[in-house]
């Protein structure tokens, strides 16, 4: 009995590690968003990034198999007025000249209870890098009349700006300042499995090391020989394909 107890332990030893293997569902920047709330004296405004793309790997009750990577181009803003969406897109805000994207790569779920969890990850901005926690909600599961299968998913959290080195702002008269430093997010996403999908209409898909266009820049006409995004900078080469038995 003792010998073959100690069979079973050095076979647990050299034997290795069930992998996870979930699949790979891309951003579909026409039914997702990414938004923002930020206080503005007395009330608070918001806006929107209207170029980003990414992907994440999914499967149904595993959140340890889950990852995230996405890009945002900071040109993209949106806040619904062009004379403040200009003076984001420049040096005292965003900065889209020098630093045309933000990125965001998971690291861990933890906390995960139904269809809710906790995403650690490390966001990228003016070329800060910082750890983030946003509140995940699973929101469902299906395939589209494509037959494509599709996860939808939203997640909230905050940050504060400076920590980035955003910290321009301008002292009131009365006391205060006229920004606030927390900033709300919100994002609102549907993946879908599939080839890598563009940042926006008309844009060549890209990798996610590949930077933006900068501000005022046409995006790049689709054509042969463009990097497509995909998950080989996160998921270890093991995971392309299950092993064979």
């Amino acid at each position: 009995m003792r010998k073959k107890m100690l069979q079973i332990l050095v076979l647990a030893a050299v034997l290795p590690a069930p992998q996870l293997w979930a699949m790979t569902y891309h951003i579909d920047p026409m039914h997702s968003s990414v938004s923002f709330r930020i206080r503005h004296l007395v009330g608070k405004v918001s806006g929107n990034f209207k170029a980003f793309f990414g992907f994440f790997d999914y499967e149904e009750d595993k959140p340890e198999a889950w990852r995230v990577e996405a890009m945002i181009s900071t040109a993209s803003i949106d806040t619904r007025v062009e004379q403040r969406d200009g003076d984001l897109r420049g040096a005292k805000f965003f900065n889209a000249e020098k630093f045309s994207d933000m990125r965001f790569v998971s690291t861990k779920v933890a906390d995960f209870a139904d269809d809710t969890a906790k995403l650690h990850g490390d966001l990228t901005l003016l070329g800060v890098t910082k750890p983030v926690v946003l509140d995940l909600q699973i929101l469902g599961m299906d395939k589209d009349p494509q037959g494509m299968q599709r996860v939808g998913a939203m997640a909230t959290g905050k940050i504060n700006r400076k920590d980035f080195g955003m910290v321009w702002n301008e002292k009131l008269d009365r006391g205060g300042y006229l920004l606030g430093d927390e900033v709300e997010i919100t994002l609102e996403v549907e993946g879908v499995s599939g080839p890598p999908l563009p940042a926006m209409p008309g844009e060549a898909p890209r990798a996610l090391g590949e930077a933006s266009p900068p501000p005022g820049e046409a995006p790049p006409v689709p054509g042969e020989g463009l990097p497509l995004p995909g998950p080989e900078s996160i998921k270890p080469p093991e995971a392309a394909s299950p092993p064979v038995p």
